[in-house]
């Protein structure tokens, strides 16, 4: 089927990209309001669930997060910069890229940060 054929250019993933790092954080929203549901209807759960957060896994699910939120938020400027500015579309791969490179480089010591007491540091 034609519809779902993927092109592999830059501008569908970002598109795939910016769809999936808004589900990821729509569901931690969800979360977000149990979890903080829990702090007054069940301190006993929430206390388990905060553990759960500080575990290994919890940390490298918050690291995911702070992905997902960073690259949304980059991608959306993108976005907005090229519907103010419609010249800019002919240079949509290159923003594309410069969003990357901001996202490692502020990414990526945010993520050590995170990941730090992992590894006992």
């Amino acid at each position: 089927m034609l519809l779902f054929r993927y092109r592999g250019s830059e501008g569908m993933l970002a598109w795939a990209f910016h769809r999936i790092s808004g589900i990821a954080i729509w569901a931690f929203v969800l979360l977000h309001v149990l979890d903080i549901y829990l702090a007054g209807g069940d301190p006993k759960v929430y206390d388990d669930l905060l553990t759960f957060y500080a575990s290994p896994l919890g940390r490298i699910l918050e690291v995911l997060l702070g992905a997902a939120l960073l690259y949304h938020a980059l991608n959306g400027i993108r976005i907005l910069a090229m519907d103010f500015w419609p010249r800019l579309t002919a240079y949509h791969k290159q923003i594309w890229y410069a969003n990357w490179a901001i996202f490692i480089v502020a990414g990526v010591p945010a993520a050590i940060i995170i990941l730090k007491p992992i590894f006992g540091l």
